[in-house]
């Protein structure tokens, strides 16, 4: 399970090459293939060749004008303008095909949250809370934050329950096989959870467990390509702290 991937070639294909070491029998991706990167059509190109699924998500979205770009920062206004312009009509064709929702072997797949699919952060329990009573699969994957964490919640015994949550770190391994859960994957492209490296998860169906993965990446590279492409220097220089 990939997301955010933000058009940083160097650290997909690494995070590609991580889950090839584990061989999955699928590759999930949540969205925002483009945005933010140098690099937006090497990125889907790979994104359509080798997951089985795929979203699209905000910065998706805006890069083909399905949405304005009005309420983004203005970092993110100017890879938006960047990305329309150096972007090939094969690759927007691509992501016009996608949505920010969808399911797959029985887990829900959202962009943002299951209440808002493209536009909300789940940072918090209040905001979890509010996407485990919205979703209708007991296990949610959502992406968006660019920040690797989880909540869980017990299944209701007629007894008010709560939702709680933590960041992941690499390796950490959760056991899915009671309560509801939102999973968010982080960023393989832009992670901002203090630790740069690229972010990916590794679900297990059959055994109902899921493994936070992450993996070191050529940032320099990635942030050479940004600064080359005359994007906002910001975007290079946040690849190297994770934030």
């Amino acid at each position: 399970m990939i997301s955010d991937v933000h058009a940083n070639l160097p650290a997909l294909e690494a995070v590609l090459e991580s889950i090839d070491a584990a061989a999955p029998e699928e590759i999930w991706c949540l969205g925002d293939v483009v945005g933010y990167g140098a690099q937006p059509d090497r990125c889907a190109t790979l994104v359509r060749e080798r997951c089985a699924i795929s979203l699209n998500g905000n910065h998706d979205l805006a890069v083909i004008g399905a949405i304005e770009a009005a309420t983004f920062s203005e970092t993110a206004r100017a890879a938006v303008d960047w990305t329309r312009a150096h972007s090939s009509a094969e690759t927007r064709g691509y992501l016009s095909e996608l949505a920010p929702e969808g399911a797959r072997e029985g887990i829900g797949l959202f962009h943002a949250s299951p209440r808002d699919p493209i536009w909300e952060y789940v940072l918090s329990t209040d905001q979890a809370e509010a996407g485990l009573d919205a979703q209708s699969e007991r296990v949610c994957l959502i992406g968006h934050s660019h920040v690797s964490l989880f909540f869980t919640r017990p299944l209701s015994t007629g007894r008010r329950t709560f939702a709680t949550g933590a960041q992941a770190s690499d390796g950490d391994l959760l056991d899915l096989g009671e309560g509801e859960w939102l999973l968010n994957p982080g960023s393989v492209g832009q992670p901002r959870d203090g630790d740069p490296r690229a972010a990916w998860l590794e679900l297990d169906t059959d055994e109902q467990t899921a493994r936070y993965h992450r993996v070191a990446y050529d940032a320099v590279a990635a942030g050479a390509a940004i600064l080359e492409a005359g994007l906002p220097i910001a975007l290079a220089e946040r690849l190297q702290i994770g934030r």
